[in-house]
């Protein structure tokens, strides 16, 4: 049988063919006793399950009890659900998974993105089962608060994954095994929920994880057809701008995609910082340093205005009449909260990499300082890696020297790192 630290191996899958089911089980019962005990024998753990219960240990979760001072239930939970947009794809999961689910001793979860399980359904029996661990509906099932398991370990990653028995972090759900994979929002990419089916052993096996991947995709692709017949259930009245990467700036509105100018999207990035209002003089430096006079403002507020509607954008001083999202506001919004695998599933791009504008090289430059501060601070192996081989992270010489510190010395990986510190090195020295 091939060794479960294969290097070749597929880290986010738990059982693979000829793997001994009872024995895997015995041998992450034995790993998880002794890394609660002792932070030792974690070699045969794969490496997304570990770095999982690292961070779980670091947010002091609990792993004997799951509670939930926060569950959602009765009116409050029918109406948040019912308005949230992965409701638009309960039909298609439940065509696709619990129909069968219903005869196999399997429960289908559906949960937001945050990781709150908003449908659990099923066998009726494994439902009853479930109670115990609060694994219901209206329960906050992310990895923040009940460590490694598949929805919240998915979410946390924005990866599919399984987790078998004893890998879950928390004892209760030893004898449960999950398989789960996020959904995302066809137009803006950013995740909505996530899709999981659990049960015993039997659902930690490939084909499994493979069955709620095609479900995601049918999700999807359900997604895209709402967007066309009614956008507004998916995207919301709130305009949203998106500025991150080399591709044109774009704005989200009422369901349609609309292309933006560079000097349109610095406009609208710039008022959305200053929710008090810009007067011209300070906006003509924020754009220019000085070099725009009054009446190109002008000029160019009438464009916008054309192009953003004339009821969104006041004047004297020029501000936003209603509210325009960004994706600057949620990558800070993540960073605030100090979720910083979010932020950097967020953070795709720099601002506005083409504009020279003062007022957006300050946001972009304070943005991409935060995210490192955040990286660094959390020292996550994982994260650090997505980073350093981001477009952003490429020659950031500090956060190399970071993810190497979390490296196995004997590993392959730590020369390859090693040598990519040493490089940057001697190009800062020249």
């Amino acid at each position: 049988m091939t060794e479960r630290t294969s290097p070749s191996a597929n880290p986010w899958v738990a059982l693979r063919p000829g793997d001994d089911a009872a024995a895997h089980a015995l041998r992450m019962s034995s790993a998880h006793r002794s890394f609660l005990d002792a932070r030792e024998d974690t070699a045969t753990v794969r490496s997304v399950v570990r770095d999982s219960w690292l961070r779980s240990v670091q947010r002091g979760i609990d792993p004997d009890s799951v509670d939930q001072p926060s569950l959602l239930a009765g009116i409050d939970l029918e109406e948040y659900r019912s308005g949230h947009p992965m409701a638009l794809i309960r039909p298609v999961v439940r065509k696709l998974l619990v129909e069968d689910a219903a005869d196999g001793g399997l429960l289908v979860a559906i949960s937001d993105e945050r990781g709150r399980l908003l449908w659990v359904e099923g066998d009726h029996s494994a439902r009853d089962r479930a109670v115990s661990m609060s694994f219901v509906e209206g329960a906050d099932w992310s990895e923040d608060h009940v460590g490694t398991n598949a929805p919240g370990t998915a979410l946390a990653l924005d990866h599919s994954v399984q987790i078998f028995a004893a890998e879950h972090f928390n004892r209760t759900v030893h004898e449960w095994s999950c398989s789960a994979a996020p959904v995302h929002d066809p137009v803006s990419g950013r995740i909505l929920g996530a899709i999981d089916i659990t049960g015993g052993p039997r659902v930690a096996v490939p084909e499994v994880l493979q069955l709620v991947r095609a479900t995601v995709a049918a999700a999807e692709a359900e997604l895209r057809l709402h967007l066309v017949s009614a956008p507004h259930l998916l995207t919301g009245s709130v305009p949203r701008l998106e500025t991150f990467g080399s591709g044109r700036p774009m704005l989200h509105r009422d369901g349609q995609r609309i292309p933006l100018s560079q000097r349109h999207a610095e406009i609208l990035l710039l008022l959305a910082d200053h929710p008090e209002g810009l007067g011209a003089d300070r906006l003509a430096v924020l754009l220019d340093e000085g070099e725009l006079d009054s009446v190109t403002i002008r000029a160019e507020m009438s464009r916008l205005r054309k192009a953003f509607g004339s009821d969104r954008v006041g004047s004297r001083p020029y501000r936003l009449l209603g509210d325009l999202v960004t994706d600057v506001a949620d990558v800070r919004g993540a960073l605030d909260r100090g979720d910083t695998a979010t932020a950097v599933r967020l953070y795709t791009g720099p601002v506005l990499p083409g504009s020279a504008a003062p007022g957006v090289e300050e946001i972009r430059d304070e943005l991409r300082t935060r995210m490192q501060a955040a990286l660094l601070r959390t020292g996550d192996a994982h994260l650090l890696a997505r980073w350093t081989t981001s477009v952003h992270g490429r020659a950031d010489l500090a956060a190399w020297s970071a993810y190497l510190t979390t490296l196995d010395p004997n590993s392959a990986m730590y020369a390859q790192v090693k040598a990519k510190v040493d490089l940057l090195d001697r190009q800062l020295a020249t």
